[in-house]
């Protein structure tokens, strides 16, 4: 739980500096995450971190499951099923994120 925290203030601070300067439109998109990589000072770095980080937080997500699984946490159901809502949300919320670059993989 606290791995899920300090990996979401990560991607919050790093998605935050990211944003401060991509541009969401269509045929700049691409461009700006480039701009971002080659021309602002350590911008490569936050933006692979950022990548990197959405990563490590679904493996963090996965153990933490795994962790519930074999505990029994799943016999409370709310709490569970509030976990599981948290869950697509995080997925729905790194697809969107995976989309924005406007690149060939997305």
């Amino acid at each position: 739980g606290s791995l899920l925290g300090i990996c979401l203030i990560l991607q919050i601070i790093t998605g935050i500096f990211l944003s401060m300067h991509y541009s969401p439109n269509i045929s700049l998109a691409f461009s700006s995450v480039a701009h971002i990589t080659r021309d602002v000072q350590y911008g490569w770095l936050i933006r692979n971190m950022h990548a990197n980080g959405a990563s490590i937080f679904f493996m963090c997500i996965y153990l933490h499951i795994g962790r519930g699984l074999y505990y029994g946490s799943y016999m409370y159901k709310e709490t569970w099923n509030t976990g599981i809502i948290l869950l697509f949300l995080a997925m729905a919320t790194a697809f969107v994120g995976y989309v924005l670059p406007w690149g060939q993989m997305s």
